[in-house]
């Protein structure tokens, strides 16, 4: 625990822009680091190189081995053979020791490790927030402290502007205990697919705003009287019902909602956070699809029915719309449409424009990154550790190395910037007749340590639909960051058992109104509800903390 005189002193750095100082190890860069820079790690430099810096090839002096916890996506399961691990080996000199937990176990596995002190020394897919919980026990590294360690990670948040998004990250302490996946630009996944196919017999064009979007079910379910136009997916395993279809639809009210849902909500014009299920722009869009499943243009079992299902009856032509990322259209809708209907097409459009505008909501520049453990410190080798984090995770060739592999084995290069996979090499279905896969057979774009990087490298394996749609979408704007307001421990410790039973309550109200189950002429006794449960006290907790940054800051 740091005595008050130690964060009086990084309260006063972030009062000057949280510059760092120049470290006494020698690794910085230079660059808008955090470190503190007057920790004596002359001790803990086994394997570390002595002058690294950002866009170097790191290799460790001696062979060094690091533990991490490894998410196993089912669709690509992770292997001992895989060409990912051999190849980092012989780039780094560092062998990595993987402990593989199941997808659909990983945060309560990751949990239950870490408060056993039994975690891995690397932890990735953290998502910025779910570090929080590990803060106070001082199980995880405050990796503020240690930036000075990671010039291309420094390079990038300076180079990109990321230092609102990285100060979001902060502990009531000044620190931050998660090392962000960092990304130059937005990108914008999810949207409405349709069957265009079917608009073009019934001379219906594409809809580009949400009313257009009603005009058009409307005009369907007119055509198709027995049929519900549109049907929904991504409602199971999923806090959210619906998730996919309620973040964009929030996107286009101004609202964080389904799967980027936060009960804070920051109003600018206000300057102060309000609660975001109790918003007008919450509750229109709630009011707007309880109109499309009153009317039945919306089939009510999107909120209830598995994937398989919602893909079935899009497949079956019981429906003619549906939620899509450039994957699914290409890999699942698509192909299995023109399988079994003749001439059937399906698109996906750009976010329909609504109530706030051409803004882009569906995530920020910060993706899931790194945790690392307390215990790495306490190694020799922990300079070396966050040098290997830095070149795998944050420079543009460790980057590249994730995703693509191995240049003249798994890729070759295109055009100078673009890559080709060698012959006989798919990638989620690229090549449906290729013998090998670079996610199941090589190890790469695993989703473990392929996550973020310059728009050049994140488009590099768009489609042609992924890059269409992506460019109608770059002329939108972003939303800007919610200002920093870190929680101190106790308040953190408050915060989190009313911040749970509120978001329920809202993602419960929210698919009553829309199926109908609860009128909206009881949105104000909905409001009182939350009152009831301590919403009001909720958003003081962190309007005070913002106040108490800001002054701390100014």
């Amino acid at each position: 625990m740091k005595n008050d005189g130690q964060l009086s002193r990084r309260r006063m750095l972030a009062a000057a822009g949280f510059i760092g100082l120049t470290a006494l190890t020698g690794c910085g860069s230079g660059g808008d680091g955090d470190g503190e820079g007057t920790k004596d790690l002359s001790k803990k430099r086994t394997g570390a190189m002595k002058n690294y810096r950002a866009g170097q090839e790191f290799k460790a002096t001696e062979p060094l081995t690091f533990t991490v916890l490894h998410n196993d996506n089912p669709v690509y399961p992770m292997k001992e053979s895989w060409l990912f691990w051999k190849e980092l080996t012989r780039r780094t000199g560092v062998t990595l020791d993987a402990t593989p937990v199941p997808l659909s176990d990983y945060e309560k596995k990751r949990s239950l490790l870490i408060g056993a002190g039994d975690a891995p020394l690397l932890i990735p897919k953290t998502y910025p927030g779910a570090e929080t919980a590990f803060v106070s026990s001082g199980a995880i590294l405050p990796v503020s402290e240690y930036i000075d360690l990671m010039p291309n990670f420094q390079e990038k948040v300076r180079r990109w502007n990321l230092r609102p998004e990285i100060d979001s990250l902060r502990q009531s302490d000044g620190r931050y205990y998660l090392l962000p996946g960092l990304h130059q630009k937005v990108r914008q996944q999810y949207s409405l697919s349709f069957r265009t196919d079917v608009l073009d017999k019934h001379g219906l064009a594409l809809p580009t705003t949400w009313d257009e979007v009603y005009t058009t079910l409307k005009a369907l379910r007119e055509e198709y009287p027995d049929r519900y136009p549109f049907t929904d997916r991504w409602s199971t395993n999923t806090p959210f019902p619906a998730g996919a279809l309620f973040q964009y639809l929030g996107q286009a009210h101004g609202v964080r909602a389904g799967w980027s849902y936060l009960n804070t909500t920051w109003d600018a014009k206000a300057e102060k956070f309000v609660f975001t299920g109790a918003t007008d722009a919450f509750r229109q869009v709630v009011e707007y699809l309880r109109k499309l499943v009153a009317e039945k243009l919306m089939d009510p079992e999107s909120f209830t029915q598995t994937d398989e299902e919602a893909v079935r009856k899009l497949l079956g032509e019981k429906s003619f719309a549906i939620s899509a990322n450039a994957q699914e259209l290409v890999q699942n809708y698509r192909y299995n449409l023109q399988r079994q209907v003749k001439g059937a097409t399906i698109e996906m459009i750009p976010v329909p424009l609504g109530p706030a505008g051409p803004v882009v909501m569906g995530g920020g520049r910060l993706e899931n990154g790194m945790m690392v453990s307390s215990k790495a410190l306490e190694r020799d080798d922990f300079v070396a550790l966050m040098q290997f984090v830095d070149w795998l995770w944050y420079s543009d060739a460790g980057q590249e190395f994730c995703k693509w592999g191995v240049e003249n084995t798994t890729f070759t290069r295109s055009g100078g910037t673009g890559y080709r996979l060698e012959p006989g090499i798919s990638l989620m279905g690229s090549d449906p007749d290729a013998p090998k896969d670079l996610q199941k057979d090589f190890g790469f774009f695993n989703g473990v340590f392929t996550y973020g990087g310059s728009w050049a490298l994140v488009s590099s394996s768009f489609s042609p639909d992924e890059k269409k749609f992506t460019d109608a979408m770059a002329a939108r704007k972003e939303l800007p960051t919610d200002p920093p307001h870190p929680l101190r421990a106790e308040e953190q410790e408050q915060a989190t058992l009313w911040d749970t039973p509120l978001k329920d309550h809202v993602t419960q109200n929210a698919l009553r109104f829309v199926l109908g189950k609860r009128p909206l002429s009881e949105w104000e006794d909905y409001v009182k509800e939350l009152e009831a449960k301590n919403m009001d006290r909720y958003i003081e907790l962190h309007n005070q903390a913002y106040e108490r940054f800001r002054k701390e800051n100014a």
